[in-house]
């Protein structure tokens, strides 16, 4: 196939539409089984949905309540796996859930527990067991009326690194990731596509020749589907904003909680980047342009009122240091309560000639088994056998001996012992082996160069946008790292002028 100027097109088996979670899952899944792969993503990498979650990897315990134990139990499955995977950003939580008599009974929710346990086939993680608060360090910040709690296994996740590991492999094993370029156009042929992409910094145009499209494009993946004219669907999203809160740390222990609410929601409060306490989250239904979604001020008092049930020392609204929404692009499974839409994934695979797949809903612990379901099912129209693959991989840095991430920690203190201990423990966190190659070279504090605050380093930030795809000042403070927390105000302007620096020399 020639453009309009004889010129060959650039030719992939699959084009990736949607640089979240899944868009760079299925990328990394495809190029593994030795197919070619073109991924493109408007914005940055995670960020919109993929970087806005509540950063679990978890079954989902309310979903049992909705009898979605299918979901439940891939979700605890893959649980497993992903630990394995990505021991540094991924790590085990206990969380304490304190008993509310006006709400849930306490057999019902053990009796829940007991399912969660159970139908995931549980082997790295201990089980729950119910809690004394008065002889509990986390009963300490409860109000007194709380007494008795549960203690579960979930795991944490750094959410947006997540996706920027899954691209990096997905790139090593020969994919092409196009950040900041767009699909405009989808062009459907006899036995293959016409894709025209426009990168939006510059916006150079291209089209490249796809033997498939699949369509993750999250909250716009109907807006993709009207790209084409000859595709079709009945699937829908549902577009539900949650929104996240961070307020100073509020208690003195790393036990995260998980609160019952009186609406039938759950609401969380975790530790998070040492300092501080995430709270969150809320369901709320939007029609908006998911680019554009915030917080509002009811969503904001929403969450303080349901942690301040719970928390002696009520948290107030001068509090809020920062915060973060999002759009699940949930399935539209017709609920009349948005808390309630299941958050499976539905895959529609239109074989109107050249295949096009498209993803609705799906959540951050799914995203791994989404994507190899995705690429079995492109085997047939596109005559491929190669098997599915990641379940036994692990992700970038993530090559840790025996998963054990303390023993990890403890090798890098001998070999790096000049490092200030909490730039290492960020450093080992982030970028787990990866630490060697970020540190290569270096053998005392003033190697890694202008210091921004908060931890930021030049080495850091030189090597986010040499290897990470980051570009912006946003790119490497709230989604590579969470730094933006810390970094004063003062040295941002200095921060954007190196990042530019540095694009210029690469």
């Amino acid at each position: 196939m020639e453009n309009k100027n004889n010129e060959p097109l650039e030719t992939a088996d699959i084009l990736v539409i949607g640089g979240g979670i899944n868009g760079v899952g299925i990328a990394r899944d495809a190029a593994g089984r030795g197919l070619s792969v073109v991924l493109c993503e408007k914005d940055d990498l995670a960020q919109h949905t993929s970087s806005a979650s509540t950063k679990l990897i978890h079954g989902g315990l309310r979903y049992l309540e909705y009898y979605d134990f299918l979901l439940v139990r891939h979700a605890l499955q893959e649980r497993e796996i992903l630990l394995k995977s990505a021991p540094h950003i991924i790590w085990p939580l206990r969380f304490l859930l304190p008993h509310h008599s006006d709400l849930r009974p306490r057999w019902l929710i053990r009796l829940g527990l007991f399912l969660y346990d159970h139908i995931g086939g549980r082997k790295l993680l201990p089980g729950s067991w119910g809690v004394d608060l008065s002889k509990h360090v986390g009963g300490a910040p409860l109000k007194p009326k709380f007494s008795y709690a549960f203690e579960y296994s979930d795991c944490w996740v750094q959410d947006a690194r997540l996706v920027v590991l899954n691209a990096r492999d997905a790139q090593q094993r020969g994919a092409q990731i196009l950040t900041r370029t767009k699909c405009t156009t989808l062009e459907r042929q006899k036995d293959h596509w016409i894709v025209t992409l426009e990168d939006g910094r510059n916006n150079q145009v291209k089209k490249i020749q796809a033997r498939a499209v699949v369509n993750a494009s999250g909250p716009w993946v109907k807006q993709t589907l009207d790209l084409d004219l000859t595709t079709h669907t009945e699937n829908d999203v549902r577009l539900v904003k949650g929104s996240h809160i961070v307020v100073p740390r509020m208690f003195d222990h790393d036990y995260p909680y998980i609160f019952q609410h009186a609406d039938g929601r759950v609401m969380f409060a975790i530790p998070y980047e040492q300092d501080f306490t995430l709270l969150g989250t809320t369901d709320i239904e939007v029609s908006d342009d998911p680019n554009s979604v915030v917080i509002d001020e009811v969503e904001i008092t929403y969450i303080i009122d349901a942690i301040n049930e719970y928390f002696e020392k009520p948290v107030k609204r001068e509090d809020v240091i920062w915060s973060y929404s999002g759009v699940r692009p949930l399935f539209d499974d017709e609920s009349k309560n948005a808390s309630k839409v299941t958050r499976d994934y539905v895959l529609q695979l239109d074989e109107n000639g050249p295949p096009i797949l498209s993803v609705f809903g799906g959540k951050i612990t799914t995203f791994r088994k989404l994507s190899e379901q995705v690429v079995d099912m492109l085997k047939q129209p596109m005559s491929f056998r190669t098997p599915a693959w990641t379940a036994s991989a692990v992700l970038p840095g993530g090559n840790i001996e025996n998963a054990d991430f303390t023993a990890f920690q403890v090798r890098c203190r001998e070999r790096y012992a000049w490092l200030e201990k909490s730039v290492l423990k960020d450093y080992t966190r982030n970028y787990g082996t990866d630490i060697d190659r970020l540190l290569r070279d270096c053998s005392q504090m003033n190697d890694l160069g202008e210091n921004f605050g908060g931890g930021l380093y030049e080495r850091e930030v030189t090597y986010l946008i040499e290897n990470e795809w980051a570009e912006t000042v946003e790119d490497i403070l709230w989604r590579r790292s969470k730094k933006g927390l810390r970094v004063p105000e003062t040295s941002i302007l200095d921060l954007k002028s190196f990042i530019e620096r540095q694009k210029l020399e690469i």
